[in-house]
């Protein structure tokens, strides 16, 4: 009853600060101040609004996490869609942009600093992550939701949430982040947390010493080290990869 509608606010300010300023810059450009005011007064007032709701469902709910949770099962949806929003936004400039300046210098014989983007490249970027999603999505999506630690929705709703504000803010300053990247780390976020407070009583200094050494790991290692290894060795392997490509068609060329 006080929390629920915090967090559905946040998530509401957050939403509303990208599109005015990135969504609709083609179309309509506020000023710093007025985005703010706009997104402190949903903050305030999005609570209000949505309390009514969870008032009505949690009529009947016991104060119990697993009861607790199903109040996050929309708010979920909506932190999902702005966790995709988001993506979208940041991970297909990633791809796009190298496309866009090769289309950009072609056709017009000179680097420039900054080039249009044209219709039927972003075209190819949506279609890309949209193909992607499908043949592919499935198998990274039973990682993260299920294999690095357990989720449920307030959970997962907390990973989403932060994913999305992380994603918003590198959008904003221009920091090519990875949103699968963030959300991955929301997800040992909230597992490492869920671990600390499971086994609090266990690090004691007076708590006896079998009671200590059973500590709960509610994150799984392998994953963590797993992904980890990833994370450290596809940068400079993109990198390798694409200067040997180029080292052979400069050759060739």
């Amino acid at each position: 009853m006080r929390w629920v509608p915090v967090l559905v606010a946040l998530m509401t300010a957050a939403f509303a600060a990208y599109l005015m300023m990135k969504g609709f810059k083609h179309i309509w450009k506020p000023s710093g101040g007025l985005v703010l005011l706009i997104s402190v007064g949903l903050l305030l007032l999005v609570p209000f609004a949505v309390r009514p709701w969870i008032r009505r469902a949690a009529q009947g709910l016991e104060n119990r996490r697993k009861h607790v949770s199903t109040l996050f099962k929309i708010p979920l949806i909506v932190s999902a869609a702005l966790l995709s929003f988001a993506h979208g936004a940041n991970d297909v400039a990633n791809a796009i942009g190298p496309l866009a300046a090769i289309v950009g210098v072609a056709g017009s014989g000179a680097v420039a600093s900054k080039v249009s983007v044209p219709l039927w490249v972003m075209a190819v970027g949506g279609l890309g992550i949209s193909l992607g999603l499908m043949l592919y999505g499935p198998k990274l999506i039973r990682i993260v939701g299920k294999q690095l630690t357990r989720l449920d929705q307030t959970r997962a709703f907390c990973i989403a949430l932060a994913a999305a504000v992380t994603v918003i803010i590198a959008s904003i300053l221009g920091l090519p982040v990875s949103s699968t990247h963030t959300a991955v780390g929301g997800v040992f976020g909230v597992g490492f947390l869920r671990e600390f407070l499971a086994n609090r009583p266990a690090r004691l200094a007076w708590a006896p010493l079998k009671k200590r050494e059973k500590r709960r790991l509610l994150v799984r290692r392998q994953q963590l080290v797993t992904i980890a290894a990833a994370w450290i060795v596809t940068v400079p392997s993109a990198g390798l990869i694409a200067g040997a490509v180029y080292d052979i068609l400069s050759i060739w060329f």
